[in-house]
């Protein structure tokens, strides 16, 4: 497991079983079982021995055990040679070591897909106001 930079406020032990969810501000390492979904406010680390049954939100992670869940952590996710991962990742940067197994589809669009539907969205409705009032232009009688 690579050198962390981000200090751990909370630490889930190796022989620990958690059920439903858990939330924590900070960064969090979990060494144990979490069974439900995780929503971290820092950094999640997940340890060779930690196993998640749910999904995961995060600002970044670094995963070396297993999740089987969706995981969004929008700066960066880095799985480990011992990571496993069936699931969904969001994020907006994405490090997978060659022994990894990751099962799922990955999503970097870091935003770009929103604000293209909103676009998309806006466009659409604009023109549907122009067809309506070109309809209502060409409704009008001419004058004599």
């Amino acid at each position: 497991m690579k050198k962390f930079d981000k200090q751990i406020t909370t630490i889930i032990g190796k022989d620990a079983v958690c059920h439903g969810a858990l939330s924590a501000p900070g960064s969090v390492r979990i060494d144990g079982m979490v069974e439900g979904d995780v929503t971290i406010t820092g950094a999640l680390v997940v340890g060779p021995s930690g196993k998640i049954t749910g999904n995961v939100e995060a600002a970044s992670a670094v995963i070396g055990g297993e999740i089987n869940g969706n995981i969004v952590a929008p700066e960066k996710t880095e799985l480990t040679p011992d990571a496993k991962v069936i699931g969904d990742i969001k994020t907006g940067v994405i490090v997978i070591d060659e022994k990894a197994v990751f099962q799922g589809k990955c999503d970097m669009s870091h935003g770009e897909e929103e604000s293209s539907e909103e676009t998309d969205e806006t466009a659409s409705e604009e023109t549907e106001e122009s067809k309506e009032n070109d309809g209502e232009e060409n409704k009008k009688e001419p004058e004599d």
